[in-house]
Order: C-alpha cells, then structure tokens, then sequence
C-alpha cells in the first residue's frame, strides 16, 4: 500500500511540475510555445472536453490562464458593453465580471474587446481598444482605471500590454494625424508607456519615432521582453522599424528599418516580434519579407548586417539587402510567428501555408497546406511536441512539430451556428489543458 501511494505521490509531482501558466498571449515564454507536456493530438466538440462554456459575447483576445483562473474578455451585444471575465479553470464556471464601458468595432469583424489580458497571478489588466485600461486584483476586486485615448488609427486598436518584472508596459504607435475623426487633429505623438502594475501610474513615457507615413505608422504588436549577454530589453515593432529598448527608462538602444524604403502609406503592422536562435523576427506587412534581425545589436543597424531575410524585394537594391533564401511565399501579415524547440515556425495565413525554418540562415526545413476553406489571423502556439492554430472558420489544425517533413495529426472544426467566420483568437496551453476560444464559447480540452 505505501508502495502504491508513494507511485501515485510521484505521479502527481511529475503532473505538477510540467504544469504551466499562461499568463501572457504568447505563453510562459514570450514566443507562442510551453514545455508542457501530456496534450491531446485528437480532439471534437464532445472528445476530450472537459467543459465548454458559453461567453456572453465575441472577441479576437487570447485567455490567459494562472492556476485555477481564466481571464479573457467578451463585447457582450445584449448590453453593448465589453467585459472583463475570469472563469473556473477546473469547471469552466464564471467567477466574477466586471463591466468596464461601451465597446465598439469598425466593420470589419473587429471589437475593442480584441486585446488580451495580462497577469502575474496576484493582478490581472484588461486593456481595450477604447482606450480603457482596467486594473484588478485576481479575485475581482477593482484596484484602479484610467483612459489613454484618443488614439489615431485606421482600424481598432488592439496592442496587448506587457506585465514584466514589475512594471505594466503599453505601447502606443500610431499616426501623427487624426484619420476617420480618431486621434488629436494634428500632434499624436507614438510612445511606450510604463506604469506601477497595482496604481496604473506613469512611472516613464518614451518617445519612439518613425519615419513611416500614413497607416504605416499605426502597429498592433506587443513588447517582447529579452535578456542578451546580461542586457535586459524590450524588443518593439511597427512604423517600418524594430527597435530595442532599456526597461528601466524606455531609451532606445538599437533600431534597424526599413522593410518599406518606398514609404508605402497603407502597411499596418500587425505581428509581435519573436525570438530565438540568436535572431529577432520582424514580419513585414503585405506580403514583404520575414527579416531576421541578429540579438546584441546597438545604434542604428544596417540592412546589410541583418542575419537574413525571407526574399528581396523588387524595389531593394539586393546589394543593400540582407542573404536572402528567396522564398517568397514565408511572409506574416497577421500571425505572429512561433519558436518551438530550436525551429522558427512562420504561418502565411493568407496562402495557409505553414513554414518551419532554421533561425541562424532561414532555411526551410519544410512546408505545407494548412488545407480548409479560410485564413489563418491567430498565431499558432506549441507544446508536447504539437502546434496549434485555429483559422477564421474554427478549424483547429494540430501539426508536428520539428522532423523533416510537414505532417498534420488532426483537423477539427469547433464552430457553432451563430458564431461569425473570422475567428482570431489563438490557443492557449496550461495546466495540461487547450483553452479554445470560438465566436461563442471557451473549450477546455484535455485528457
């Protein structure tokens, strides 16, 4: 009997110590990926779901997971207002919502509800496109708001802050002008904001220009925080540049730009940085290069010394540029690209066509068709050996991930009537657990 008890001690230990929180929306590690282990490979609405839940309303945010709690936000459409929500994790049950203002979208299936929260399990932030930033212990009690609008972009704003070691970063790129009556009429400076996590006040604003025009300016991306040789940074992308940042102060330390030398007014830029294998990724919009920007760097960088890039554009002069492997499908317009297990993994979500790539010379490994009817807008994630992506009609693709050769273990479309066909939102991984956010529920699935 003592033998028997102390086999199911242990079993429980190994369980415990590969349990992950997923406290960001790119996971423990910054990069979409999680060293749990022990996750499903196949999976349906009724196979291996543990609950499913029923949310009030939609959004492209990713669930962030700490312990026995689950955060996300919702535009619930019988009240119009957005929602701050933590669940159960173990049942799927709601603990407590806060309702937090008016949301709105512009159109084009977006809401203001599009950001994901962010957590350090003692407090949780909700940002959204509004402007709102709501801070709250895990339990639900508020602890302090304020609004950081009016902001000048196209579309809704939708940047997810970054909660990393003691300070709450925000950053806030955007265009020098009001466009579609958002935004001051002329003077709206584009910056990184640092705040007390448990007050919400300034503890530093930094300036960072670009020389980007129009909605090239405007970036919806996420600090990336990174420690190279004892140097600590925040790694910043959008207005046709990549940038590296002291956290301390928010001063700029390197910079390299740009993938749009010909001032192209309409590049958004969508992806967060990621990275890995000695390299940072910065995707250039619409179809231009994946360029692989080397770590260690300081002042401003020449296009030149970059580690490499996907392909060269027609406007580059290739004697300026960087190695090319010319590969000119491995781009990422939305999807922000995964670091898994020493491999790059790109995602086109418009040709859905998923790369795994070596970091130090952007070879490709492999590729191969994603399959299904619609693109991919969610960044895939990965963990015990598998990645995941959902595409914008709910089907969830689970790939292997490293070998030498694509291969897809399982495909699962998880929609319901109701839900709208642009489903953004990415996998999450915890606890051994998937947490699958559709148009209309949260899935947690798990053996």
């Amino acid at each position: 009997m003592i033998r028997i008890l102390l086999l199911i001690a242990l079993v429980f230990s190994a369980a415990a110590l590969h349990a992950e929180n997923w406290a960001n929306w790119r996971g423990p590690l910054h990069n979409g990926a999680s060293p749990e282990k022990g996750l499903p490979g196949k999976f349906s609405k009724t196979e291996g779901v543990k609950w499913a839940t029923t949310l009030p309303g939609s959004s492209a945010a990713t669930p962030v997971i700490w312990g026995d709690l689950v955060f996300l936000t919702a535009a619930e459409t019988k009240t119009n207002k957005q929602i701050a929500l933590c669940l159960d994790r173990r049942t799927g049950k709601e603990l407590w919502r806060a309702e937090i203002s008016d949301f709105a979208t512009d159109g084009q299936y977006s809401n203001t509800c599009s950001p994901s929260p962010v957590t350090d399990g003692k407090i949780v932030v909700f940002f959204f496109g509004t402007g709102d930033l709501v801070g709250f212990e895990v339990s639900g009690k508020k602890l302090w708001a304020r609004n950081l609008g009016p902001f000048a972009f196209q579309w809704t704003f939708s940047a997810t802050p970054l909660l990393h070691d003691g300070r709450l970063i925000m950053p806030i790129l955007q265009r020098d002008v009001a466009v579609r009556g958002r935004g001051k009429p002329t003077g709206n400076e584009s910056y990184l904001l640092a705040m007390e996590p448990r007050t919400g006040q300034d503890v530093w604003r930094s300036l960072r220009p670009s020389e980007a025009v129009a909605e090239s300016r405007e970036a919806y991306s996420t600090p990336l925080p990174f420690t190279h040789n004892g140097r600590q940074e925040l790694i910043i992308v959008g207005g046709d540049c990549i940038t590296g940042h002291e956290p301390a102060s928010g001063r700029e330390l390197w910079r390299w730009g740009t993938w749009n030398p010909t001032k192209i007014g309409h590049w958004r830029l969508v992806p967060s940085p990621t990275v890995g294998g000695g390299v940072i990724l910065a995707c250039g919009p619409k179809n231009a290069p994946v360029y692989a920007v080397k770590t260690g760097g300081s002042g401003t960088i020449p296009t030149k010394s970059l580690a490499w890039q996907s392909h060269v554009q027609p406007t580059e002069d290739a004697a300026e540029a960087a190695p090319s492997i010319n590969e000119r499908d491995l781009t990422a317009d939305v999807p922000t690209p995964l670091f898994y297990e020493g491999k790059f993994y790109i995602l086109n979500g418009t040709k859905k066509k998923l790369y795994c790539v070596n970091p130090a010379d952007g070879a490709v490994v492999w590729s191969g068709d994603m399959g299904g009817k619609s693109v991919f807008q969610a960044s895939p994630t990965a963990a015990d050996g598998k990645i995941y992506v959902m595409n914008f009609d709910a089907d969830v693709s689970v790939i292997q991930a490293g070998g030498t050769a694509f291969k897809q273990l399982h495909s699962v479309n998880l929609r319901d009537e109701g839900d709208d066909t642009r489903h953004r939102s990415s996998v999450a991984i915890s606890q051994g657990n998937l947490f699958i956010r559709t148009g209309t529920k949260l899935f947690c699935v798990g053996k």
